[in-house]
């Protein structure tokens, strides 16, 4: 099989590899960029482990092939950090104990993330029905939510 030559763009840094053409973005990320922050839950877009933003769009990093990040603008749970300072978001994860096993962690930060760059002030169903495609076995939504909404308004402040 041919491999394809992609450029894209991750976290706001010019990219390019190689990938077979029926290469996922879930695994070009992973094994070949080393951004390891997306997990493989389910490999059906049924779990959210792997989400991802694509043009401003949560995506599941499983069901998209690599080949189509050509010219587009990814996001991942790594460029959330800004240096040394962990996104408002990724403090109260921690402050609120939202996390347990960090299999959907990565997923659901990236997804609350692009909610709070939709609305910075989501009620609390906005932000369940968000997540709704983020699956966790380990703590329960109660921390999780909290935790994004505190980050709202933590963010609204700044």
């Amino acid at each position: 099989m041919k491999m394809m030559h992609v450029t894209t763009s991750i976290n706001g840094d010019p990219t390019e590899f190689l990938c077979d053409p029926r290469e996922t973005m879930l695994d070009v990320l992973r094994d070949r960029l080393n951004l390891t922050g997306a997990k493989e839950g389910c490999g059906t877009g049924d779990c959210g482990a792997c989400s991802i933003i694509l043009g401003g769009e949560v995506i599941c990093a499983c069901l998209m092939l690599a080949a189509e990040a050509e010219g587009q603008d990814i996001e991942t749970v790594e460029g959330m950090a800004n240096d040394e300072n962990l996104h408002p978001l990724q403090k109260k994860f921690l402050e609120h104990a939202a996390l347990q096993c960090g299999i959907c962690t990565p997923g659901i930060l990236v997804a609350a993330k692009a909610l709070l760059e939709k609305t910075n002030n989501p009620t609390e169903t906005e932000v369940r029905y968000w997540l709704a495609g983020n699956l966790c076995r380990c703590t329960g939504y109660d921390k999780i939510v909290r935790a994004v909404m505190d980050a709202a308004e933590e963010m609204r402040s700044l």
